[in-house]
């Protein structure tokens, strides 16, 4: 008898729990839906923050990290999905990992996710990410084969945006492209290759006047050899 009352009382508490987690839901829920209409990002996180304890679902999570992302909270975007390569990644979790990792400047790990997006979805945006990263740990070799694929996938109105000076401008991404050859070249003898690195980086000018990034390190390089001079 005894044993009947408990298995009772038992399910009780479970159907009321089940009861109560549901409720919860329908609020969160609810919740999440409003604000989004009212565009506050915070209120979002927190809604989708209590529906992933309530019911966990990766593509939630992935959403959330996104979301943290976007707002720069790269460590807590991390937090969320983790930096571990999985194979059952979403390209959107790859996305986050890729690009929180370089936010936070751990570069190898980002590379890492950088290489699986770029192998499911080979695109110049990617590459010229890849081949600035590569420039920056010294894998020339492998930045020439990102840049060389780049420049040959780089035709029409693609752009590639900056934002080091106070004004973001765009640049077409062939002129982006030709830019971190320019990059590469001094990075393999800063001493004998200053004045073919200023060449190819003027190609670039020519093709964007307004690349202000250019513009730096040709002058840059020039006082450079006035100092060796």
């Amino acid at each position: 008898m005894k044993n009947i009352v408990k298995s009772l009382m038992l399910l009780v508490s479970f159907t009321a729990i089940s009861q109560s987690n549901q409720e919860l839901t329908t609020h969160y829920t609810k919740y999440y839906k409003q604000m989004q209409s009212q565009a506050d990002i915070q209120g979002v996180i927190n809604a989708l923050t209590h529906l992933n304890v309530l019911e966990p679902n990766q593509a939630r999570k992935d959403t959330l990290a996104t979301l943290y992302m976007n707002e720069g909270r790269y460590v807590e975007a991390l937090n969320t999905i983790g930096i571990d390569k999985n194979n059952t990644d979403s390209d959107l979790a790859l996305q986050v990992k890729a690009f929180s990792l370089k936010a936070i400047n751990d570069i190898d790990q980002s590379l890492i996710h950088y290489e699986e997006l770029f192998k499911r979805n080979p695109n110049p945006f990617f590459a010229y990410d890849m081949a600035e990263m590569k420039i920056r740990i010294g894998d020339l070799d492998g930045a020439e084969t990102n840049i060389t694929f780049g420049m040959a996938n780089s035709e029409g109105d693609i752009v590639r945006n900056y934002y080091e000076s106070q004004q973001p401008y765009s640049v077409p991404m062939k002129a982006a492209f030709i830019y971190l050859k320019g990059l590469v070249k001094i990075n393999k003898d800063r001493v004998n290759n200053i004045d073919s690195a200023i060449e190819i980086m003027n190609e670039a000018l020519e093709i964007a006047p307004n690349f202000n990034l250019a513009k730096i390190s040709i002058d840059a390089l020039n006082s450079q050899k006035i100092t060796e001079e």
